[in-house]
């Protein structure tokens, strides 16, 4: 689908302001209200808008620590990624798996409460995952970007 000038206008404000009345997403984007609802009923059934989320701050919620983890697994097999794939879908820590080329096999996002809470999840669910061989955890210090907002 080719996205013309308004269509990302429409974008950028959504992904800033998800919950933007269509009135206002219509004023700020200069359409019709009823346009600009048609245009975003397309842009949803084509796949462009994905879903929409409320995006939680870690730390008011108690789970203030990032660590990004690096697993190497013991092969490449079809089997074995699958196994792997389903089984980390199940942690219920990991906000992100990326399958990656280079050194580690995959590298994953996990939030926790704070150290201890990491151990129990590694004892738990990391340690238990099919075919790991390597796994090396670097905890965040700080955020220093954060957005979901991509530039269209």
């Amino acid at each position: 689908m080719q996205l013309d000038d308004t269509d990302r206008r429409i974008l950028r404000v959504l992904q800033r302001q998800g919950r933007v009345t269509n009135a206002e997403l219509a004023d700020l984007v200069n359409l019709s209200p009823s346009a600009c609802h048609r245009r975003v009923q397309r842009l949803e059934s084509d796949g462009i808008i994905a879903d929409y989320v409320a995006l939680l701050d870690m730390k008011r919620i108690g789970r203030p620590t990032t660590v990004f983890v690096e697993i190497t697994l013991s092969g490449q097999s079809d089997d074995l990624l699958d196994r792997f794939e389903r089984e980390v879908a199940r942690v219920p820590d990991v906000l992100e798996c990326h399958l990656m080329a280079g050194s580690a096999d995959y590298l994953l996002k996990i939030i926790a409460i704070d150290t201890e809470d990491f151990a129990r999840i590694h004892r738990r669910y990391l340690s238990r995952l099919p075919g790991v061989t390597q796994m090396q955890s670097s905890f965040a210090l700080r955020r220093v970007v954060q957005t979901t907002a991509v530039d269209i």
